[in-house]
């Protein structure tokens, strides 16, 4: 049985254009500076969440909201930490909440996906659909859609998905569960991927 495992910190790479201010605009350097203090907070609260400091990742998310309430990141965050902690329904609003600012966010996606597998398997199978059909080398997504698959008794579509899984990752042939393990192979099938 493949373990349920949710993905962990997300950071601002660079800057979002959706809260970058336009030059020219009196208001360009006091909006500037909070960009800047705001992705200050997120990579200390990404560190203090590496350091598992949870209470105090969650009150720097918490003031990056704060500053700028459509900041999906602090939004994954903060339901990574809930998630952690088990508090299902916290981690959820969490996710939704940065998913309604960015519907393909992949890693909010994902973890959304893990989190209902066990009470709403057919919503995790779409949600987990929705990441590998946006990003056909997502290899951790095809095992997770192949687990949630099969447990919905759908053998012929896991077989596909954990197919899928390991050839764009053969490290993870390992972790395809024994009865799809001889059908899941690092060479691709003619039918592969066409039963949805």
């Amino acid at each position: 049985m493949v373990t349920s495992v949710f993905t962990g910190w997300v950071q601002l790479l660079t800057a979002d254009p959706k809260i970058t201010p336009s030059t020219g605009s009196r208001t360009a350097a006091p909006a500037a500076q909070l960009v800047s203090e705001a992705e200050g907070l997120l990579q200390a609260g990404i560190k203090q969440g590496e350091k598992k400091d949870f209470s105090g990742a969650k009150r720097s998310f918490r003031q990056v909201l704060h500053l700028n309430p459509a900041n999906k990141f602090a939004w994954y965050n903060l339901g990574v930490i809930a998630q952690h902690d088990n508090r299902t329904a916290d981690a959820r609003a969490a996710y939704d909440k940065a998913l309604k600012i960015d519907p393909n966010f992949e890693s909010a996606l994902y973890n959304k996906a893990i989190l209902i597998e066990s009470s709403d398997i057919d919503q995790a199978i779409v949600l987990l659909r929705r990441i590998v059909g946006a990003n056909p080398k997502a290899a951790t997504a095809y095992l997770h859609l192949g687990q949630a698959l099969g447990k919905a008794g759908r053998d012929g579509e896991a077989e596909d998905a954990f197919g899928l899984a390991v050839r764009a990752d053969p490290s993870l042939q390992q972790l395809v569960p024994e009865q799809f393990r001889d059908s899941a192979s690092a060479a691709p099938t003619a039918t592969a991927g066409t039963k949805r």
